[in-house]
């Protein structure tokens, strides 16, 4: 393993990966030149890893498959059985007992020293993000700068928490709090950050001392495998992490559901979120704890528009929160609240700037809109298309677009009732329901109206107005005269209210608690 300082005091304070905008010669060069690496090295396969061995996965292989280019194969995965789960499940059982033990400055070193091997390879990350799952040049690379930014924070974050607390003190006795982890994780990441989110999540469990079985998204599983690889090169001792792919409902239900398994950290769809949490909360015959279930699960976000809102600024907001990376964002706002008395003006302006994106390949540096993940997500778009059609007015957008790829326009029904299913619904693509309301009163009233609590942002001059949003609009991230995507490590801790999760905040100071249980140890002075 690379040599890192791991101690607080030698390591300088936590800043923000850079994300950038490609617009130099030589940025855009890296860029191509990893474009044109990953394609020629596409179609490689990848193995499972149990207990740090390459196994031959007895549960079919995954293909992943360009969405822009459904022939073009990124990569194949060979799945692994529910038999080899379990095996995953019990060889990080074993690890774990050797892992809990090392000191918490090796476990940051192994994250500081992946940071720092995804710094040197930063376009080759970026291009496969690329091609597996539609992001443009600066979706990907503001993907993988998070993934930087989570190993860097969470490194950071366990030697502090590894430092004493502080604690009412008490004549003749000494005491003190310490965290220890907890056990074997399984971690299940979206493939709609399919880099970002499962290092955060994998990168918070280890450095808190649990092993871990990585389950990744169907849609997204070559990602996971180049990570699971990186981690070996920089050392991390093997069964440490195993890669688990495979389907959810033979794998993931596997890892689940085993005693052995300590916690889980899922992100996704409401309706596996809650079956896992639901499947968590049944004791296993051998199971010797209640599972911990740390779930992020999606939102029907909204901003709101005041009457004395920057248009120009909001309608910026509200496209780009809408339709970036194709609306397939858990923070995408996919209503717009907009007081009557700036209504049509807003849709207006909002529909003219939605028509001026580019939409085409990601590969391409000029396109702003790429393709929905598959067909799957085609058909359903297109369903709340018919629907949404029914329920407003369609006033731009509604088709798929000719050619091979995943490729869907920007669609925009105005007219929205807030009972209305796409008002209700997370459709989870570029689809955006405009709802006008009567005053700021009656935006908060319908902005809540909803099962979610993920994000929010409120466009508005004046002070008064914001306050009340501060107290009365229940998201767990709001974002105030800016669009509401786009939270950074350490900067907006992430993670919301209601359906939409078990209010965790990835990327904040109390998110390693998630995977830590803590133990006080008190010892009174014998007498002499």
């Amino acid at each position: 393993m690379t040599s890192f300082a791991t101690s607080l005091h030698e390591l300088k304070a936590f800043a923000n990966q850079p994300v950038r905008t490609f617009t130099t010669p030589d940025e855009r060069a890296s860029m191509e030149a990893a474009l044109a690496k990953v394609r020629a090295g596409s179609g490689k396969r990848f193995a499972p890893v149990i207990d740090g061995a390459e196994v031959i996965g007895a549960g079919g292989r995954i293909v992943s498959r360009n969405p822009a280019r459904p022939d073009e194969v990124v990569g194949m995965v060979d799945a692994c059985s529910a038999e080899q789960a379990t095996r995953a499940v019990e060889a990080a059982s074993q690890r774990f007992e050797i892992w809990k033990q090392t000191t918490v400055e090796e476990r940051a070193g192994y994250l500081l020293a992946a940071a720092e091997h995804i710094r040197r390879r930063r376009d080759e990350f970026n291009a496969v993000l690329v091609y597996e799952v539609g992001k443009t040049w600066i979706e990907a690379d503001a993907e993988t700068a998070e993934a930087i930014d989570f190993l860097e924070f969470y490194a950071r974050e366990a030697l502090r928490y590894a430092n004493p607390l502080a604690l009412t003190p008490l004549p003749g006795e000494e005491n003190h709090l310490i965290y220890v982890p907890l056990g074997v994780g399984v971690v299940i990441p979206p493939w709609n950050f399919a880099f970002a989110i499962m290092t955060g999540m994998v990168s918070a469990a280890l450095v808190c001392g649990n092993t871990v079985c990585l389950k990744p998204s169907e849609d997204a599983s070559v990602i996971a495998a180049l990570f699971v690889d990186l981690l070996a090169e920089v050392g991390l001792p093997p069964g440490v992490l195993n890669f688990v792919p495979g389907p959810g409902a033979i794998v993931g239900e596997a890892l689940v559901t085993h005693p052995l398994t300590r916690f889980i950290a899922f992100t996704g769809s409401k309706s596996v979120g809650l079956h896992i949490n639901e499947t968590a909360a049944s004791v296993q015959s051998g199971q010797r704890w209640i599972k911990r279930v740390i779930a992020e699960m999606g939102g029907k976000d909204a901003i709101i528009v005041a009457s004395d809102a920057d248009l120009q600024a909001a309608v910026k907001g509200v496209v780009s929160s809408a339709f970036g990376y194709q609306g397939q964002k858990c923070s995408s706002c996919s209503r717009v609240i907009a007081e009557a008395g700036v209504y049509d003006e807003l849709l207006t302006k909002v529909v003219a700037r939605t028509r001026d994106l580019r939409i085409g390949d990601p590969a391409d540096s000029a396109t702003d809109l790429g393709p929905v993940i598959n067909q799957a997500a085609i058909d359903r778009i297109l369903g709340y298309v018919e629907i949404g059609a029914r329920e407003g007015r369609l006033v731009a957008g509604g088709r798929r677009l000719p050619g091979e790829g995943y490729f869907l326009e920007p669609t925009i029904i105005a007219d929205v009732p807030s009972s209305a299913r796409i008002a209700q619904e997370e459709i989870f693509g570029p689809f955006l329901a405009f709802l006008r309301v009567r005053d700021f009163s009656d935006a908060l009233k319908v902005a809540n109206d909803t099962e979610f609590g993920l994000t929010g942002a409120v466009y508005s001059r004046d002070a008064a107005t914001l306050e009340r949003a501060r107290d009365e609009f229940h998201v767990g991230n709001l974002y105030f005269n800016r669009k509401c995507t786009g939270a950074l490590v350490g900067v907006h801790p992430f993670g919301g209210f209601n359906m939409s999760g078990t209010d965790s905040k990835a990327g904040g100071s109390d998110y390693l608690l998630q995977f830590l249980q803590a133990k006080v140890v008190s010892s009174r002075r014998a007498p002499h």
